[in-house]
């Protein structure tokens, strides 16, 4: 199983901040061609990017490609795929059948990871994921192209939390990841210098069933690398729930320190011992 706590960005024009990148410790980059290149820089970006990927592997690598609707998105796997990235990273993503358009334009075993928020028609379609193709590796979301697309001027309330809507966009995410049967990777905290806002962000999106997040700054992925790993009392608990139930099996509900445990806090315990391998 393929841990992805922390998925670093990097601009696929930068080949000088690759390597560094995957000295941070991220479980994964993201090299970017979509919105950090501008397109008169694609052409060169495509080719620093293959030649990275040419590299002995640092970590596990995915490859932002261009919308399918761009023009764009085969002139971009063309260039990257005959280095075998470990997985395409789909923005603009409108459900199961952006999922299928690009599963049929892959072979071998890449992944997929789509940024499933980022119009208005890919709201109704969060549902759709589950089943498509077992590529998917799981669903991102993101706070920036959806209010462009429809002409709000902000994502965000005043002290920072997400208008309505946005919370509506994260919690589709959220509950379409798990019922695909994939990870839910939290969006991006863009204010790369407010580490204490990050790690109380990264710890929300862990308590609400998020098992990963997007980072934009190298100093990000270890503040998210800690939130999204289990602490050892957490895994002791987790533990200790696993062998009471295997000590008691047929069990429904058992009692542990005085408080009562049941098929939930086994299933969250499990989940707990495989986020901590």
């Amino acid at each position: 199983m393929i841990r992805l706590r922390s998925l670093l960005f990097v601009p696929g024009n930068r080949p000088d901040r690759m390597a560094k990148a995957a000295a941070t410790g991220a479980d994964a980059l993201i090299l970017d061609l979509e919105d950090a290149v501008a397109p008169s820089a694609k052409a060169a970006a495509r080719l620093a990017v293959a030649e990275f990927l040419a590299q002995p592997r640092p970590c596990t690598l995915f490859v932002r490609v261009n919308p399918l609707d761009s023009g764009l998105i085969d002139d971009d796997l063309a260039a990257v795929l005959p280095a075998r990235p470990d997985g395409i990273v789909l923005p603009k993503a409108e459900g199961g059948a952006s999922l299928a358009a690009l599963d049929a334009k892959l072979a071998g075993d890449i992944m997929i990871l789509p940024i499933a928020t980022e119009t208005p028609a890919a709201m109704f379609a969060l549902g759709s994921y589950g089943g498509v193709t077992p590529r998917l590796a799981g669903l991102t979301w993101g706070a920036e192209d959806l209010p462009a697309a429809i002409g709000a001027t902000a994502s965000r309330e005043a002290d920072g939390s997400y208008a309505a809507p946005y919370q509506l966009a994260r919690s589709l995410t959220l509950f379409g990841a798990h019922a695909a049967g994939v990870a839910a990777i939290e969006t991006v905290y863009p204010d790369f210098r407010d580490l204490d806002g990050l790690a109380a962000y990264a710890a929300r999106g862990r308590r609400d069933g998020f098992s990963g997040m997007m980072a934009i700054h190298p100093a990000q992925v270890a503040v998210i690398n800690a939130a999204f790993t289990p602490s050892e009392a957490e895994i002791d608990h987790a533990r200790a729930v696993v062998a009471l139930f295997e000590a008691n099996p047929g069990a429904g509900a058992l009692s542990l320190n005085g408080r009562m445990v049941d098929a939930p806090h086994l299933k969250a315990a499990r989940r707990v011992l495989a986020q901590a391998l």
